[in-house]
């Protein structure tokens, strides 16, 4: 009689198997690791710049309904951001304020620009018209 030998069978290899939830966290850690990199990037190459407001009137101004229309662009041409920009819009005649009005842009970062409309019930045409950055918040 033979003695009985044991043989292990073969061993298989295991076929690489990547289940729905291991490839949706390699998605999902990618993702955040993208963003923190992305804030890290911004924060190290953010300038401390002041912001510079520079106000234009765009366009004619047209009159409806007995009110005059005065449209106007804010832009942050400085480095900074702007919050709770203060816009002034004086009208004189013979050196005196006739009307003025003011708006407020809620938050302008760098290079952006916002667009608005004064609205007065004397004609801009024949007066004197200012238009102008009154003051700003930093964030």
């Amino acid at each position: 009689m033979k003695p009985v030998t044991q043989t292990k069978p073969p061993r298989r290899q295991r076929p690489l198997h990547l289940s729905a939830e291991s490839v949706t966290f390699a998605i999902a850690s990618l993702i955040v690791a993208i963003l923190v990199g992305l804030v890290l990037f911004i924060w190290a190459t953010q300038s401390n710049e002041d912001p510079i407001l520079a106000v234009n009137r765009n366009g004619d101004i047209h009159a409806e309904q007995g009110y005059y229309y005065v449209p106007f662009s804010v832009t942050n041409i400085g480095g900074g951001t702007a919050e709770a920009v203060e816009i002034v819009a004086e009208l004189r005649r013979n050196g005196e304020v006739e009307e003025e009005g003011q708006q407020q842009i809620d938050f302008l970062s760098s290079q952006e620009e916002q667009e608005g409309v004064f609205i007065f019930e004397n004609d801009p045409g024949q007066g004197e018209l200012t238009l102008r950055a009154s003051g700003y918040r930093l964030p």
